[in-house]
């Protein structure tokens, strides 16, 4: 490893700013700037200094070998089902990218679209007949997709590039012709196949988030306008005398999602006045008269639903990070029973077909089950795998321990931990978490989390405030000015896995991503001791400009304005960024970026990076590793196969992890 000497060197300019009452230094404003020659000399200096620095660790071929295999289980999804045919993803395991199915043939591949691998499928809705596919795509990892539609007989191309849909929701309507999308933080408009003409707005907001669905028989069309705290919801008659959208929900405090199903009657899943979220269902022609239907369980998020015939409905719901689905009554919500489950894991992707029918389809994984789909079958009351993972590889045994602790606040909040049986002794440790956006850490198969703990590790999540294990509430209190309270949370996981034994401050390592980058660099900069090592992939780390740049304007809802003098007050109190302190013993760090990331601007890292470099005075390496060539969502297998590899071996190098020989 290199020393502190001998870090790249970085002009540390004497600016500073006075915003609100606040003297806010910014010396390292220069490397925000990508095109700048001194960003770009300084780039090349931190990629030899961390390939240099790679060599040296000894895990890192084992580690790849390993992860190679471990990744090589492959991927199918649940099926969508579109009149009779069936969709779904499928990918064996030497191919770098999913394929998308119809039925068994394969009807877009990425790797035919581009060899480099480069090209990824971001979305896709097949017509409500299932002849006709709109799909997106990007390049690069930019994720800025276009949408092209696909006769799916032929295989022509008729429609398409249309920009600016990233992640776009789609719905058809009948016939194939023309179809709903929403332009990024523009609104909803309607395409017609084929025209010359511009697509017409439908629905405008602003610059917010957008969704879009449609019942199965084409009739009524809801729409989704949202913000950081909630979302309006709108429903409209496509065959009434006044197709114009009616207000369901009008409230930016609440999440409400909403669907016509084939029973005609219109559900509402919502967290107003149900921080763990209920069931409600309403008449169509009169949308805002709502009837509860399923209540808030106090202890389970609920998370998805579908409706089978006979009057049943499934609801999938979250308790303690665990998944499970209920059978229920639709029509009094009754609870009549549960689907049974092939163990204490994650569930995802709730499917049936759209006219309704007896089976449901879902996804199952936990620690060392990879994703497998099972078919829930009313008739009979019974569950049966429809189909398991296309490769098979040699799992460790791992056992998975689940672990309350006390934050700082007197709060209870869980823990799953991961590890080899019978190994006892403090152990290199692993401890992650997110804790951001409402978003779950639930637990499933990873092949790097099993490398890690097969290679004698430990690994531990926590699921702090700020996500959505617990429900609104549990976010609510980790946003806004209750960040810290995040922080806390993970501090105090930190403390509980050194209090029981399971490590100690020199084996204990910290990985975050994107929002989790935030996290970890938060915990190096207010607890420095705590940690031997940080790895901190795609974060946010100055608070002050994080909503000048990729998607950073679209958060504020979740961290605060910079520009609000209240807000400018939380955020410097704990922007990483500007609470580096020079001549800190810093853990030994890492951060990972990617050039092409278009949520998170990869300068913060850069910042980040120069200032540790200036400030560390224990001597540890504080490396940048660096991507030209992709983003921040999906890549291919072999490019995460190698982060993740690097990833690891510096996190083995830091920890103590023995000899891999």
């Amino acid at each position: 490893m290199r020393f502190p000497d001998d870090f790249p060197p970085a002009e540390r300019l004497p600016l500073t700013e006075r915003r609100h009452g606040h003297e806010i230094a910014d010396p390292y404003r220069w490397l925000e700037d990508p095109v700048d020659p001194r960003t770009q000399d300084w780039l090349a200096a931190q990629d030899r200094l961390w390939r240099d620095s790679a060599k040296s660790m000894p895990w890192r071929e084992r580690f790849l070998a390993r992860l190679t295999e471990l990744r090589d289980t492959g991927l199918v999804t649940p099926p969508v089902w579109r009149g009779v045919r069936r969709f779904h993803l499928r990918q064996s395991p030497s191919q770098e990218h999913p394929v998308l199915c119809c039925d068994d043939r394969v009807v877009l591949d990425p790797m035919e679209l581009d060899p480099s691998g480069l090209t990824t499928l971001d979305d896709w809705q097949p017509d409500l007949e299932g002849r006709r596919l709109a799909y997106q795509i990007s390049r690069s990892g930019d994720e800025k997709a276009c949408l092209y539609v696909r006769d799916l007989a032929t295989g022509e191309v008729v429609d398409g590039p249309i920009g600016g849909c990233r992640y776009s929701a789609v719905a058809w309507l009948p016939g194939g012709e023309s179809f709903y999308y929403v332009r990024f933080q523009q609104g909803v408009f309607l395409h017609t196949i084929g025209s010359a003409d511009a697509d017409v707005p439908v629905f405008t907001r602003g610059a917010i988030s957008y969704g879009v669905q449609i019942s199965p028989d084409g009739r009524w069309l809801t729409i989704s306008a949202g913000t950081g705290s909630g979302n309006s919801l709108w429903l409209a008659d496509l065959a009434g005398e006044d197709p114009a959208p009616r207000p369901v929900q009008e409230s930016p405090n609440a999440r409400t999602a909403g669907a016509v199903a084939c029973d005609g009657r219109l559900y509402l899943l919502t967290d107003r006045d149900a921080p763990r979220r209920r069931l409600c269902v309403a008449d169509p022609a009169s949308p805002a008269v709502w009837r509860e239907l399923i209540p808030e369980d106090e202890e389970a998020v609920l998370g998805a639903f579908t409706l089978l015939d006979g009057d049943r409905l499934l609801v999938s719901r979250t308790r303690h990070a665990i998944g499970e689905i209920g059978v229920h009554d639709a029509r009094t919500g009754e609870r009549l029973g549960t689907v049974p489950l092939p163990g204490n894991g994650s569930i995802a992707s709730l499917t049936s077909r759209p006219g309704g029918g007896p089976e449901a389809w879902f996804a199952y994984t936990d620690a060392v089950t990879p994703a497998e789909i099972w078919r829930y079958d009313a008739r009979t009351d019974t569950t049966t795998r429809w189909s398991s993972p296309p490769g098979q590889v040699g799992l460790p045994e791992v056992r998975s321990h689940h672990i309350e602790y006390v934050s700082a606040d007197g709060t209870p909040v869980r823990m799953v931990v991961v590890a080899r049986p019978s190994q006892g002794g403090p152990r290199p440790t692993i401890l992650s978490g997110y804790g951001g956006f409402g978003i779950p850490l639930m637990p499933g198969y990873a092949a790097d989390s099993l490398a890690w703990v097969e290679a004698g590790g430990v690994l531990a999540i926590a699921n702090l405030r700020g996500g959505g294990e617990e429900g609104e509430a549990w976010h609510r209190d980790g946003m806004l000015e209750r960040k810290q309270n995040v922080f806390d949370d993970f501090v105090a996981a930190a403390e509980k896995l050194i209090a029981d034994g399971w490590t100690t401050p020199g084996q204990l390592g910290i990985w975050g991503e994107s929002n989790g980058g935030l996290l970890v660099g938060a915990a190096l900069t207010q607890r420095p001791g705590l940690f031997a090592a940080v790895v901190c992939s795609a974060g946010l780390l100055d608070m002050v400009r994080y909503h000048l740049s990729g998607l950073g304007p679209s958060w504020t809802g979740e961290y605060g304005d910079p520009d609000d003098p209240e807000h400018l007050g939380w955020l410097l109190d704990y922007s990483p960024y500007h609470h580096v302190r020079e001549g800190t013993d810093y853990p030994a760090t890492l951060f990972t970026v990617a050039a092409a990331d278009t949520r998170v601007d990869p300068m913060h890292a850069r910042k980040m990076c120069a200032a540790l470099q200036w400030a560390s005075g224990g001597g540890r390496p504080v490396l940048l590793r660096y991507e030209p060539d992709v983003g921040h969502g999906a890549r291919a297998v072999s490019r995460s196969v190698g982060l993740a590899a690097d990833v690891l071996a510096f996190l083995a190098a830091q920890l103590g992890c023995s000899d891999p020989a």
